[in-house]
């Protein structure tokens, strides 16, 4: 009987152990406080990208696109590259650390909050988004002094303008590109008091349509010189200056030979050295979690005025815009970034 009774209690303990957990295909192993397995990276080093859009945008994700052969050129790295928003993009980033991926870069500012969630699950991978203000042990951000560039278009935007009204034509409003848009216009006001800045967001990534009529819009209203930040949208914006013949700048990549033939500048983004640079250190397991900003100083940003146009431009605004050039790398000339 004694011995019924204890068989009977230990099938009772098992089977409350059981049903109290689920069983052990119940828990999942990404739980907030606990580490997710990783497969191990198969003796390579591994580096995925995750960008807003196409690489084949002509501008930001293109760009980033460009750091990541760097990334397997330089290193003989193993890369990946897709494209994931909003809700997406977690999954993303959890399927490569799970695959073994020893650095996972989302490309925007998008990408910093995601990546401070999944990266206390994934502590054999970094994690680094262009831009944010979020960082941890194995997570954080590098941001592009991208303002420096933008800053010079806003100068020589208020110098080309005619009607004394220009416009910055953006998609997604985040914080990152709303800073250079900051910079764009405290570059027009300082070179020109009074100059009337339009800025508008069209909301969407990649939207032609939108952003030329949003564009248009802005013509409509007086405005002669247009910059974007509306990645593979630039072209609606592009085509829109066309039709109207007023000028238009290019950004993050150079976009000087857009089949327009209206972009007569680019701010531009030289992501190589710096994803490069990163990636390195991932590498040699020296990377800190931090925020990094690079600049002109360091060969990350420039802006390149388009050869083929450049006989419009006035030779003093040409010398004026090298020696502001100049004075940026130096550290002379301090653009206005935005806290984020």
């Amino acid at each position: 009987m004694k011995n019924t009774v204890m068989t009977f209690l230990v099938s009772a303990l098992a089977f409350c152990v059981i049903g109290c957990t689920g069983g052990t295909d119940a828990a999942p192993k990404t739980a907030s406080n606990q580490p997710a397995d990783q497969k191990p990276a198969s003796g390579g080093f591994k580096v995925a990208l995750i960008t807003p859009g196409p690489v084949s945008d002509s501008g930001w994700n293109a760009l980033a696109y460009d750091g990541l052969m760097a990334i397997q050129k330089g290193l003989g790295a193993e890369v990946k590259n897709d494209d994931a928003t909003g809700t997406k993009i977690k999954d993303s980033m959890r399927s490569y650390a799970q695959d073994g991926y020893n650095l996972v870069i989302g490309h925007g500012f998008e990408y910093n909050d995601p990546e401070a969630e999944v990266a206390a699950n994934f502590p054999k991978t970094v994690f680094v988004s262009s831009s944010g203000g979020k960082t941890g042990a194995n997570f954080g951000a590098f941001r592009f002094a991208l303002e420096q560039g933008f800053y010079l278009a806003g100068a020589l935007a208020a110098e080309m303008s005619k009607t004394g009204k220009i416009a910055m034509i953006g998609g997604p409003k985040v914080p990152s590109i709303e800073s250079t848009f900051n910079a764009f216009r405290a570059g027009a006001m300082a070179e020109k008091k009074g100059i009337q800045v339009f800025e508008e967001f069209t909301g969407k990534d990649s939207d032609i349509q939108a952003a030329k009529q949003l564009t248009e819009a802005q013509l409509a209203k007086g405005a002669d010189v247009v910059i974007h930040q509306a990645n593979a949208a630039a072209q609606g914006v592009f085509d829109a200056c066309k039709e109207k013949n007023v000028w238009a700048l290019g950004a993050n990549l150079n976009q000087n030979d857009n089949a327009s033939g209206v972009v007569i500048a680019s701010a531009v983004i030289v992501a190589q050295p710096a994803f490069l640079e990163l990636a390195k250190a991932v590498k040699a397991g020296t990377y800190k979690g931090e925020i990094t900003t690079v600049g002109m100083d360091k060969g990350a940003i420039d802006f390149i005025v388009n050869p083929k146009l450049q006989a419009k431009i006035p030779a003093d605004v040409l010398k004026k815009l090298e020696d502001m050039k100049a004075k940026i790398k130096s550290g002379a000339l301090s653009v206005p970034m935005d806290k984020f």
